[in-house]
């Protein structure tokens, strides 16, 4: 066996000597990217590793019987029954969601079980969006800490009290249970296993292949500020006002400036953006202002001040402030947690 190793790698980590078996489990109404975008995240992390040299990952999609899994989406999926899988060494295991689980997890108990059996041999176990349910139903996610998608905690919480919700997270890990937010969160969740699997060399190049820009720690929030502006606005009212604003925060976006750029009257404009986003327009400039200074702490080498004046704080007091108050960190200890 080739004696490279991508950085940061150790012969341990990467399990030299076999594949890694990964089981997608697929079930009747699934949603289709739940899997898929942690398939072919493992998948490109196989290319990047058989170019060193090394064992790649060996991925199956299965299900409790095998044979033809309609999602919810209306794909067919062929998959190989769990039994095929009985007496090898599984070392991951992911589940995916659905946006029925309300109705689904009620009659989930065989694919329960096995999930319970199958655990006790596997390396990990991981859900994406609300496959935590299927995971919290097998008893895996007890006294633990989980995630899934924002618009289902209340009832995970509910469903299964032994657990705790973290409403905010994009992934959690809780020893060898891993849990992610909604959808594409599963792709966040992939590229941190595979960097735990094979260092940041691999993740990075997976990161590259899917065309995934921002690489979203576990602690970072799942909800984007200018997304959640748009989703509560109720219609289309501030939507060019919201797709300007963030070209713009180093500037003084006081009510005036806002509310000529929304062609209304100062007065007008603030009862009206308060009634349409649940927010003052300060607050929503306060706001998009430390969303874009996270993310250049998280990406950029630029120093704390000249954050502050670009994303408009004027200085880096203000900005640490901002941070103290929302956060509850500074700024540098977000960009140490955070920082890629």
């Amino acid at each position: 066996m080739p004696s490279i190793l991508p950085a940061g790698t150790t012969p341990s980590t990467m399990r030299i000597g076999r594949p890694r078996t990964v089981l997608f489990v697929a079930f009747p109404d699934m949603c289709l990217l739940d899997m898929t975008g942690p398939h072919t995240s493992f998948w490109a992390a196989g290319l990047r590793l058989r170019q060193l040299g090394l064992p790649a990952y060996d991925c199956h999609t299965v299900s409790l019987h095998g044979g033809l899994v309609r999602t919810v989406e209306g794909v067919e999926l062929h998959t190989r029954p769990v039994s095929d899988f009985a007496r090898k060494q599984v070392d991951t295991v992911v589940v995916p969601g659905s946006p029925n689980i309300a109705e689904l997890i009620d009659d989930a108990g065989p694919l329960a079980d096995w999930l319970g059996k199958v655990a006790k041999k596997a390396r990990r176990m991981a859900s994406v969006c609300t496959g935590a349910f299927y995971l919290a139903k097998a008893g895996l996610l007890h006294n633990r800490r989980a995630a899934t998608h924002w618009g289902m905690c209340e009832l995970l919480q509910s469903r299964f009290p032994a657990l705790a919700v973290d409403a905010d997270a994009i992934f959690v890990r809780a020893d060898n249970v891993w849990t992610s937010a909604g959808v594409t969160a599963g792709i966040d969740l992939s590229l941190a296993m595979i960097e735990e699997d094979c260092g940041r060399d691999v993740s990075l190049f997976v990161a590259r292949e899917l065309v995934v820009f921002l690489r979203r720690s576990g602690g970072q929030s799942q909800h984007s500020t200018l997304l959640q502006a748009q989703t509560e606005d109720g219609g289309a009212t501030f939507d060019e006002l919201h797709a300007w604003m963030p070209d713009n925060l180093g500037s003084a976006l006081s009510v005036e400036v806002l509310a000529a750029k929304a062609n209304m009257s100062p007065r007008n404009f603030a009862r009206m953006y308060k009634q349409k986003t649940g927010r003052t327009p300060a607050k929503a400039v306060e706001v998009m202002r430390l969303e874009a200074a996270r993310r250049m702490l998280e990406d950029s080498d630029r120093n704390i001040d000249q954050i502050a004046r670009q994303c408009g704080f004027g200085d880096e007091e203000r900005m640490r402030l901002t941070f103290q108050r929302n956060l509850s960190v500074s700024p540098r200890d977000y960009r140490k947690r955070f920082a890629g």
